[in-house]
């Protein structure tokens, strides 16, 4: 079952070429609701009046060496491995469903677009990326959801309650979770994979049609602010915020995590 191309399967009721047109229509809702974010909101414009304060602050000439240094070293530290991050298992619960992503919606793109016919023959590790990374988003989503996220452990919140700030995670583990559950029913032949396709379709449609009022578009905005601060440090902007005290590690670090104070 894990190495069945589901949306091969698919193919047999479903023509490939509306497969493509769905996905493409996910695309364009990720550009235009991170585009009407950006405008909306003012982010672009108040990211760009913080470069610009900060070239105006500077205090060191950077060499473009240490630019790229800076760069190199915010990529490993804050992009790939999440290192903004202290507690460790919100790390990697973070990780877990972030590589999940990406391992989970390149497999699907490549499927829908190369693999999704009958007679076309699927690499095997293909759909098994798609449950692994799928099986990622599952686990670091759900352990989040109902184990870390602050107004369950820290303030004792029931893990059920929805506001509008959820509506990225639930929305995604929801997709993920229908898409899953889909494929295993579909590869056994089970009648309820029809139902469980159109809460699938309907869930993913929701996750990506939600752009503007969800964090989908954190996901971009978070790698640039990184980037923009550690350069700001390097020559000596700092976006006018003081030095740091002479015990930061003391001052200011939570030495036990909270629970429901």
């Amino acid at each position: 079952m894990f190495d069945i191309n589901p949306f091969a399967q698919l193919s047999s009721s479903v023509p490939p070429l509306v497969m493509q047109l769905f996905v493409i229509v996910m695309i364009l809702m990720v550009a235009g609701g991170t585009l009407f974010d950006i405008i909306h909101k003012g982010s672009a414009k108040y990211f760009f009046q913080l470069v610009n304060k900060s070239r105006t602050n500077a205090t060191i000439n950077a060499s473009a060496g240490e630019k790229l240094a800076v760069v190199v070293k915010t990529t490993a530290h804050d992009v790939l491995t999440s290192g903004e991050f202290c507690s460790t298992r919100r790390r990697i619960a973070h990780l877990l469903t972030m590589y999940g992503f990406i391992i989970y919606v390149v497999s699907t793109v490549v499927m829908v677009f190369s693999y999704s016919s009958l007679d076309t023959l699927t690499p095997t590790i293909l759909p098994y990326l798609w449950w692994l990374g799928g099986a990622m988003i599952c686990i670091g989503g759900y352990w989040f959801w109902f184990f870390i996220r602050v107004d369950v452990s820290a303030e004792g919140n029931s893990p059920f309650r929805l506001v509008r700030a959820d509506l990225f995670v639930v929305s995604l583990m929801a997709s993920v979770t229908f898409g899953l559950i889909w494929a295993y029913l579909q590869g056994n032949g089970n009648s309820w994979s029809t139902l469980v396709l159109a809460l699938y379709l309907i869930t993913t449609l929701v996750f990506f049609g939600s752009v503007p009022w969800s964090k989908f578009s954190h996901m971009f905005f978070k790698p640039a602010a990184a980037y923009q601060k550690n350069l700001a440090v390097a020559n000596g902007g700092r976006r006018n915020l003081p030095p740091p005290s002479d015990s930061p590690a003391i001052y200011g670090k939570a030495q036990r995590h909270t629970h429901n104070y």
